[in-house]
């Protein structure tokens, strides 16, 4: 996956996580580490898909407009990037079995992809954020109390 799609799924599920917050392009850039300006990109295209609406003016930022239930992953990767894998034989006519063995795993390989990640919506991406959320605080209080454990028994 390219860094602009792998951005722009990032970006989406953070606006996606608060429909009503407006976020800074500045915000959603330092959180994932990225230049706000190649985030502007990414936002750019999103906003021309009408996932996301430029709020202008002071407090200014982004705000998620899709439908969390709908967009899949796929969606927002095929914006960025060719989706089908180019494994080409050079001269079909001439190819020999080695080359047609290759050439017929590459596109089940992209075949499987594309409907892994049609299946998968934003939706059900900030479901699984909420449960890697609540898995780590349990870990967190799990590691707390233990550590609490073994600084009384010393």
């Amino acid at each position: 996956m390219q860094k602009s799609s792998r951005l722009a799924i990032l970006a989406l599920l953070e606006l996606a996580s608060n429909p009503d917050r407006q976020i800074s392009t500045a915000e959603i850039g330092e959180k994932y580490r990225v230049s706000a300006h190649h985030l502007a990109k990414v936002l750019l295209v999103l906003g021309r898909a009408g996932w996301v609406q430029s709020v202008r003016g002071v407090g200014g930022g982004y705000k998620f407009s899709g439908n969390a239930r709908r967009i899949t992953l796929y969606d927002v990767i095929s914006l960025f990037e060719e989706t089908e894998v180019k494994c080409r034989l050079s001269d079909p006519s001439q190819a020999n079995p080695e080359e047609w063995a290759l050439f017929d795993v590459s596109k089940e390989i992209n075949d499987i992809s594309v409907a892994t990640y049609s299946s998968i919506t934003l939706s059900t991406m900030l479901m699984q954020i909420e449960k890697r959320k609540k898995a780590q605080k349990i870990s967190g209080s799990d590691a707390a109390s233990d550590a609490g454990a073994k600084v009384s028994a010393q």
